[in-house]
């Protein structure tokens, strides 16, 4: 079923076909009523077409596709959709604009928990807190969505732009979002997921994998972010992260001073990061452009380089270490030039020795002897290993063969 939204005579013509059982449910008015003026930014306040937008949403069944005109439209209200099987789809993210700039209740833009659920083709903007969340579901997709704040005032920006947590099966792919203040596009305790052809700007952490399983992210473009790639496992979750392929990305000049909330996971990312393995078992990262990040190229540690705890009686596995991580074929180049040293004060020593920043590991482990299994192979760049025991003290170690390491399959979503 197709639902879609029409004014005027039109509207009474597709609520006498829908009648009939031949046409789409429109946004039935009076053929005279005066159509809502623009205000100076171009929105439109237009409480009929936000109260049947609601109804939609609320009484959608399963393969309904919910269709919003081309408009700019201001929102007083975040938007839930429990039922599966439904698609949300725009006239194209330039076209179709949700603002919640004045949301009253909220603060999520749009909330789903619905299953093989589908967004395409809108942008939903300046959200009191998230823009889309997805909670729970198995079969998600964004298609061709954008998320952004636009105030200069990061303070009053969400948390996540694009925010699957729980969920199985995800597909986020040519889509955007630009300054959230912890993850633009951020996919949480999840399994088998597709990160492709994004662009994350302006936020604290551009594309972050949080103890997820099996997932592919590549041809992303991280920019002008506080760190452009995160792989993280965190504690006191229930679900442990690992197994990610992070590989063909542009992570450029992501030199934005971090703006998270105090105390949140990203609020430790020092600026000018490139890519950061934490605590993540199984993660590859290879032919990725990273250039021009001012602290570092690629960060691999452990919890003990931060302030997380683990607290008694938490769910789920937790191991502090990074283990298994590949680095291979990538391109870095450009940074270290300006680290930040308040958030990792190594940086600027291991400048001044006259060694780069390009791949640097905090050197803890579980045997003086062991390297987590982290294998940077042969090419330009060396390793930084920082020994945890004399700071400001550190190794620098030759790439070498990798050959021996366990790659793992592309993701598949079918």
């Amino acid at each position: 079923m197709k639902v879609g939204f029409m004014r005027g005579r039109a509207a009474l013509l597709g609520s006498a076909l829908m009648v009939a059982g031949l046409g789409s449910l429109g946004l039935a008015g009076p053929a005279w009523a005066a159509a809502p003026q623009a205000d100076a930014d171009g929105f439109v306040t237009d409480r009929a077409f936000e109260k049947h937008l609601q109804e939609q949403i609320l009484d959608a069944k399963a393969w309904d596709v919910i269709t919003i005109p081309a408009g700019k439209y201001r929102l007083s209200r975040g938007l839930g959709l429990t039922a599966s099987g439904v698609t949300i789809k725009g006239a194209g993210k330039d076209q179709t604009v949700l603002s919640f700039a004045g949301m009253v209740a909220g603060p999520v833009g749009l909330l789903v928990t619905g299953n093989q659920f589908v967004v395409s083709d809108l942008t939903v903007q300046d959200t009191k807190g998230d823009g889309i969340k997805i909670n729970g579901t198995k079969g998600v997709t964004f298609r061709n969505v954008r998320v952004r704040w636009t105030d200069p005032d990061n303070s009053t920006h969400g948390a996540y732009g694009i925010y699957p947590v729980g969920c199985t099966d995800v597909l986020i792919e040519d889509s955007e979002v630009f300054g959230s203040s912890d993850a633009g596009i951020y996919v949480g305790q999840s399994d088998n997921i597709i990160v492709r052809r994004n662009r994350a700007e302006l936020n604290v952490a551009g594309i972050e994998i949080e103890n997820s399983t099996h997932a592919d992210v590549y041809e992303n473009v991280a920019t002008r972010n506080t760190g452009g790639i995160l792989v993280f496992n965190m504690p006191n979750l229930p679900k442990p992260g690992h197994s990610t392929r992070i590989h063909n990305n542009v992570s450029e000049a992501n030199n934005t001073p971090n703006f998270a909330a105090k105390g949140t996971a990203v609020s430790i990312v020092p600026k000018g990061t490139g890519m950061i393995v934490l605590a993540n078992d199984d993660v590859e990262i290879f032919d990725n452009d990273i250039r021009n990040n001012d602290t570092m190229g690629i960060a691999i540690a452990s919890d003990f380089s931060t302030d997380y705890k683990i607290e008694a009686g938490a769910p789920g596995e937790h191991d502090p270490y990074p283990d298994r991580v590949l680095i291979a074929g990538n391109r870095i180049s450009g940074g270290g030039n300006a680290p930040d040293a308040d958030r990792f004060p190594a940086a600027p020593v291991i400048r001044a020795a006259g060694q780069s920043t390009n791949v640097v590991w905090d050197g803890y482990t579980r045997a003086p002897a062991d390297d987590n299994g982290i294998c940077l192979a042969s090419g330009p760049d060396k390793l930084i290993r920082l020994d945890p025991k004399s700071p400001g003290k550190f190794a620098v170690i030759d790439g070498k063969s990798c050959d021996g390491f366990k790659r793992q399959p592309p993701v598949v979503i079918r």
